[in-house]
């Protein structure tokens, strides 16, 4: 087997594997590489998120994060509904529980109309009822155009139009990149199976993209800090309880939605996740533990400025992440009628937020050219919505 490659894309989650079929389609005579150092795609953030497609009414106007989420919505339901992927457009509820998040809850409104977030309005107490009979709530917004999607499953379909595009193309599992070795024209990836050499690499490496920028000599003003969310679900016998998708007025200073319920493509209701440091990038227990990740973290002065800031914050999070009795109740000041029987444990996932020097949560996507390379750096939720449009916007810098 040659490892000489057109193009190689180091990372088979949802936005590595949808720029691999971006680049496909805009090159099919070209041969791509998929390196993924696991030996599944979408292992780690790809398969550990909730699952949700989102409408993009939450972004500020003009972001990134805004223009992709709608662009790249339409597209992600347009491919699955070609690739028979399951999905499910069922709309969700953004609920207000309190009086100090109904000016929350107008920002959010007025963030949507500017958006363009086509058929979102206002719910009142009795019409929250009417479509969640078991959530209370003061005000809502409802927002038909988010659903659910199996994001694994739109993966395998990306490898598969890929390989029928051009059966030149692979993706090769359990090979972790090791060196990297960048010219203007050309790029050596040391791997765990040997040498491979590309005109072109594109870094998709989601908790360790700023480690491989940092081995292809990219000087970086962020870090990776990872960040755990521990999910319960419904137990089958009271799963009547939610319909679709119920999620809370979130707090503005973070970049997290909050604890919300989310019904899955298989039926199953989600409860989470939460968001707490984690000692470890992969690590999905509450004991994960990694020195190398613990020290970077800790040893980055931006990591230290965020918990100075936002420390009381933290230290809720934490109560719940080792308290199911504190999990319940947040979930139960939308819904009063859970209780600790009512769930059982379920997955965790860790998120990658890349964080400044100052302290600060870096919100928008960050993609980096960097020779003939290109990092994507930073691809915080709501990427796995926008993967197609964030591919479309690597792939029109590809000549």
């Amino acid at each position: 087997m040659s490892n000489n490659y057109d193009f190689i894309v180091v990372g088979a989650g949802i936005v590595g594997l949808a720029t691999a079929y971006k680049l496909q389609l805009k090159f099919p005579e070209k041969a791509i590489a998929i390196l993924e150092k696991e030996t599944e795609v979408g292992s780690h953030q790809t398969g550990r998120n909730s699952g949700v497609i989102h409408s993009g009414i939450y972004y500020k106007p003009g972001s990134y994060k805004a223009i992709n989420s709608k662009k790249g919505g339409l597209q992600l339901i347009e491919f699955a509904k070609e690739n028979n992927v399951k999905h499910d457009i069922c709309g969700k509820i953004i609920v207000a529980t309190k009086k100090e998040e109904l000016s929350i809850l107008e920002t959010i409104f007025n963030r949507g109309i500017q958006n363009e977030t086509e058929g979102i309005c206002f719910l009142s107490s009795d019409e929250i009822k009417e479509k969640e009979p078991f959530i209370e709530g003061l005000k809502a917004i409802w927002v038909p155009t988010a659903g659910i999607i199996d994001y694994v499953g739109i993966c395998k379909a990306f490898i598969n139009n890929i390989e029928k595009i051009n059966s030149e193309s692979k993706l090769i599992t359990s090979c972790e990149v090791k060196n990297i070795n960048s010219s203007e024209k050309r790029t050596t990836l040391k791997t765990s199976k040997g040498n491979f050499k590309a005109n072109q690499v594109i870094f998709c490496a989601g908790l360790h993209s700023d480690r491989k920028a940092k081995k292809d000599n990219l000087k970086l003003d962020m870090k990776i800090v990872g960040f755990r969310g521990d999910y319960f679900e419904l137990k089958p016998e009271v799963k009547y309880k939610i319909n679709n998708l119920v999620y809370p007025v979130p707090d503005p200073k973070f970049p997290f939605l909050g604890v919300h319920f989310t019904r899955m493509v298989d039926g199953s209701i989600e409860c989470g996740p939460n968001a707490v440091f984690t000692f470890k990038r992969e690590g999905y227990k509450r004991t994960s533990f990694s020195f190398q990740d613990t020290f970077e973290a800790l040893a980055f002065k931006g990591t230290w400025k965020l918990f100075g800031k936002h420390w009381r914050k933290g230290i809720d999070e934490y109560k719940r992440a080792f308290s199911k009795r504190l999990f319940i109740k947040e979930l139960q000041k939308m819904m009063p009628s859970i209780t600790e029987n009512d769930v059982q444990p379920a997955r965790s996932g860790v998120r990658a937020q890349a964080i400044d020097y100052d302290g600060n949560m870096v919100d928008d996507f960050k993609i980096i050219k960097h020779k003939n390379n290109i990092h994507i750096i930073n691809a915080p939720s709501p990427a796995a919505t926008a993967c197609l449009a964030i591919a479309d916007e690597i792939v029109n810098g590809v000549p």
